[in-house]
């Protein structure tokens, strides 16, 4: 097992992203949070866009996973989708590269032979951000180093999922087919420590928190509503 993973086993990620109107959208401010979860205890940072991978890289000393967040045709999130993201962020300072590993076509491939088409070219470790069981199990014969379950209910295959918590059965399902083979990380609606702590009960080998810990106005809001109620 990689280093880098074996550092992340039983360990928090924490996803330092701010988007849109947030006044944290800036590398400088993103970066103030990921030191903030390197003096908490975090083990790992995730974070999207070049620059802000950059301001990270700078300042602190943790495993780096970067992404590009782009969109498909349909409006659905994709996740590095092209061979320039890559490069960038690996250019950035990255240690990890996370990739859509979904069945969706990018430059003419799917997540999976596009994962294994940037194993080959690239000397970098490889996220497959997932939504499926069965996207875990090709991302994983592509040559990723590890899958998470970031898209789980946000791509249309699995726009039904039940986004009023994460896809813990998702982690269970991946964890008994591999048995350890693959670190499956958990990703995607674990906003509290009680869940994070039932991801690593399922299997998880590393849990990723973001929102939770970096977007106060999300937090504010679910306070608000449950006032309101």
């Amino acid at each position: 097992m990689n280093k880098i993973l074996n550092q992340l086993q039983n360990q928090l990620i924490v996803s330092c992203q701010a988007e849109g109107k947030s006044p944290f959208n800036n590398p400088e401010d993103v970066a103030k949070f990921a030191i903030c979860a390197e003096m908490g205890g975090a083990a790992g940072i995730r974070t999207e866009g070049v620059e802000k991978a950059k301001a990270i890289r700078a300042r602190v000393n943790l495993p780096l996973i970067g992404l590009v967040k782009t969109e498909f045709e349909d409006g659905s999130v994709r996740i590095t989708g092209s061979d320039k993201d890559v490069k960038d962020l690996i250019d950035a300072g990255c240690d990890m590269v996370a990739i859509d590993g979904t069945f969706r076509r990018r430059e003419g491939m799917t997540g999976p032979e596009f994962i294994r088409t940037m194993k080959q070219k690239y000397n970098i470790l490889i996220m497959a951000d997932i939504a499926t069981f069965e996207e875990g199990i090709a991302c994983a014969e592509a040559g990723a180093d590890c899958l998470s379950t970031t898209l789980s209910g946000y791509t249309p295959e699995t726009s039904e999922n039940d986004l009023s918590g994460p896809d813990l059965d998702l982690i269970k399902k991946l964890n008994k087919h591999f048995a350890g083979r693959i670190p499956v990380i958990a990703e995607g609606r674990y906003n509290t420590p009680e869940l994070a702590r039932q991801a690593i009960e399922a299997g998880a080998w590393a849990v990723v928190t973001g929102t939770a810990i970096t977007r106060p106005q999300v937090i504010t809001k679910w306070f608000y509503d449950a006032i309101k109620k």
